[in-house]
C-alpha cells in the first residue's frame, strides 16, 4: 500500500495546489485533456525528487504551451523570451555551476525562433538538460504549422497540407544535434503507451543524471499529443503519434557517449584570478598597480555609480563609456559597459550604459542613472527625465542650447566640444568630459585613468592630446562657479 500511495501522490517538487494559476481550478494544470505536457512534467518531477535536487534546480520556461511551468514546479524558474531559453540557461549554469538547469521547450519555440540558440548551446556542449516537446504544431496560438509539422499535415496555416516544395521538410532536431561533437546524450521518446512511457522515464532520468555528473549537454525529444490542435480525441491523438509521427521521427537514442566522458569533465567554473595575475593581465604599472579601489572614500552619492552617456555617433560616446568602465576595473571594482546605437553608427544616435561597483552587478542595463552625460540636444530631450533625483547631469553647451528643465538634480554645463576644438580636435570632447567626472566625483585616481588610456587608445600619438583634454576638464570644474 505504501508503494501504491507513493505512485498516486504528486511528487514533492510539484506544488500541492497551483496557487500561481489565476483561475479557480488550482488543482488542475492549464493543459488540454490528453496533452503530453502533464505526463512529461510528472516524469521530470519524479526524477527531481528521487535525485534530491529540487533546491538547486532551475527551470527555464519560454513562450509556448509550457510558458506556465512556474505554476507547477516547486523549483527555481526563469521566464524567458521566445526561443531564448538555451541562451539564458547558459548564463545561469555558468554563473551557478552547481545548479541543475532544465530548459523546457516546445517545437515552435526550439525549432523555429530558437533554432540558432539550441544549435549553438549544443555545439558548445553547455552542461544543461533540454526537454523538447514535439507535437508537430503551434499548440498555444491556434494550431499553425510548426517546423516539425509532418508532410501532408493540415494546420491553420497549411490548410492543404504541408508540402516540401513550399514549406520544406519537418525539422529533425535530434538527428541534427547528434551530428555535433559536443553533446553527450540525445534521445527521442514518445509520451504515449506504457512501454514508451517507461523508456521516456528512463531517458528523463539519464538526461538529468548527465548534468548532475557534469558531463555536458543532453536533450530528450518527446513526441507529444496535441488533441486540441490536431482536432482529435485524446485516444486518437495517441494513435496518431504512434502511426504517423514515429514514421517521420523514429524513436531511439541518437547519441550517447556518457560512458566515455568522465564525471565533471564539462563543468565550467570561473577561476579566481590572484591580484598579481590580475594586474599582469591588465598591464598595470606604477601607481595604478597599487590602487586598491576603496569605494568608501568616495562621496556617498557617487559610490557604485551608474552612468548613461548619450550623443551622436562619432562623438566618442562609446569610447567614453569604455574608458570609465575599464578605469573602474583597474581600481579592482566590478564594471560593465553595453552600447546602444542606430543602424548607422557614425552620424546616428548612440548611447552606452556603464556600471561601476564594489559589489556584484546583476544587470548591465541602466534605467535611472546617477550620472547622465549628454553631448547633443536630442539626448538631453530623451534622457533628462530618467536621471535620479539628486543625480549629476553633465551636458555639452556647445551643441545644446536649450537648458535642462529639472530643478532636483546637480547640473554641470560645459562647452566640451569647444574646449576640444581649441586643443586641436573635436574628437577629444569625450576626454574633456572624463576630466570633469574625475574632478566632480573624485571617483578615480588620475594615474589609473592615464594608464587606461594606454590600453584603449589605439593610436598612441593621440594620447598626449587626450591627456591634455582630461586636464582641461579637471581645470574647468575646479574653476566652475555654478
Amino acid at each position: 500500500m505504501a508503494q501504491l500511495k507513493n505512485v498516486l501522490e504528486k511528487p514533492s517538487s510539484f506544488y500541492d495546489v497551483f496557487l500561481r494559476k489565476p483561475d479557480k481550478y488550482q488543482q488542475d494544470t492549464h493543459y488540454c485533456p490528453g496533452c503530453g505536457h502533464g505526463i512529461l512534467h510528472k516524469l521530470i518531477a519524479e526524477a527531481i525528487d528521487d535525485f534530491g535536487i529540487a533546491d538547486r534546480t532551475i527551470m527555464i520556461s519560454p513562450v509556448g504551451c509550457s510558458v506556465f511551468v512556474y505554476y507547477y514546479f516547486d523549483t527555481g524558474n526563469f521566464q524567458v523570451a521566445h526561443g531564448r531559453a538555451p541562451a539564458v540557461a547558459t548564463g545561469i549554469k555558468r554563473n551557478h555551476p552547481d545548479s541543475i538547469v532544465i530548459s523546457y521547450q516546445g517545437d515552435g519555440d526550439l525549432g523555429a525562433i530558437g533554432g540558432n540558440n539550441i544549435l549553438q548551446a549544443a555545439n558548445r556542449g553547455e552542461s544543461i538538460t533540454v526537454f523538447f516537446v514535439n507535437n508537430a504544431i503551434y499548440g498555444m496560438t491556434g494550431g499553425q504549422m510548426a517546423p516539425t509539422t509532418l508532410l501532408g499535415q493540415k494546420t491553420m496555416t497549411s490548410p492543404y497540407g504541408r508540402k516540401a516544395t513550399w514549406e520544406g521538410y519537418p525539422l529533425k532536431v535530434s538527428e541534427l544535434l547528434s551530428t555535433l561533437e559536443a553533446p553527450v546524450y540525445i534521445e527521442r521518446v514518445a509520451l504515449t503507451y506504457g512501454k514508451e512511457l517507461m523508456k521516456a522515464r528512463k531517458a528523463v532520468r539519464k538526461a538529468i543524471q548527465t548534468q548532475i555528473d557534469g558531463k555536458g549537454f543532453s536533450l530528450v525529444e518527446a513526441l507529444s499529443m496535441c488533441p486540441s490542435g490536431w482536432r482529435k480525441t485524446p485516444v486518437d491523438a495517441k494513435k496518431w503519434v504512434k502511426e504517423e509521427m514515429e514514421k517521420t521521427f523514429p524513436l531511439g537514442v541518437y547519441k550517447d557517449i556518457t560512458a566515455e566522458r568522465e564525471k565533471g569533465s564539462w563543468d565550467r567554473r570561473f577561476e579566481e584570478v590572484p591580484l598579481d595575475k590580475y594586474h599582469e593581465l591588465l598591464g598595470l604599472t606604477g601607481k595604478a598597480k597599487e590602487i586598491g579601489g576603496d569605494m568608501s572614500k568616495v562621496e556617498e552619492k557617487y559610490r557604485n555609480p551608474e552612468f548613461l552617456i548619450a550623443g551622436f555617433g562619432g562623438q566618442g560616446v562609446l569610447l567614453l563609456g569604455k574608458a570609465l568602465a575599464e578605469t573602474g576595473m583597474r581600481h579592482n571594482w566590478n564594471s560593465t559597459w553595453i552600447p546602444s546605437y542606430g543602424p548607422e553608427m557614425r552620424g546616428g544616435t548612440a548611447n552606452c550604459h556603464v556600471k561601476i561597483s564594489d559589489k556584484k552587478i546583476g544587470s548591465p542595463v541602466v534605467d535611472n542613472p546617477d550620472v547622465l552625460i549628454v553631448l547633443n540636444q536630442p539626448s538631453l530631450d530623451k534622457f533628462e527625465k530618467d536621471l535620479k533625483p539628486g543625480g549629476l547631469l553633465i551636458y555639452n553647451t556647445t551643441m545644446i542650447h536649450k537648458k535642462p528643465t529639472r530643478t532636483d538634480i546637480d547640473i554641470l554645463p560645459m562647452p566640451a566640444s569647444e574646449m576640444a576644438d581649441k586643443l586641436g580636435s573635436l574628437r577629444v570632447a569625450n576626454m574633456v568630459i572624463i576630466g570633469a567626472i574625475i574632478e566632480k566625483t573624485k571617483l578615480f585616481d588620475l594615474d589609473v585613468v592615464f594608464d587606461t588610456l594606454n590600453n584603449i587608445v589605439s593610436h598612441k600619438k593621440f594620447i598626449p592630446m587626450n591627456i591634455d583634454a582630461i586636464n582641461k576638464g579637471i581645470e574647468y570644474v575646479k574653476n566652475y562657479k555654478g
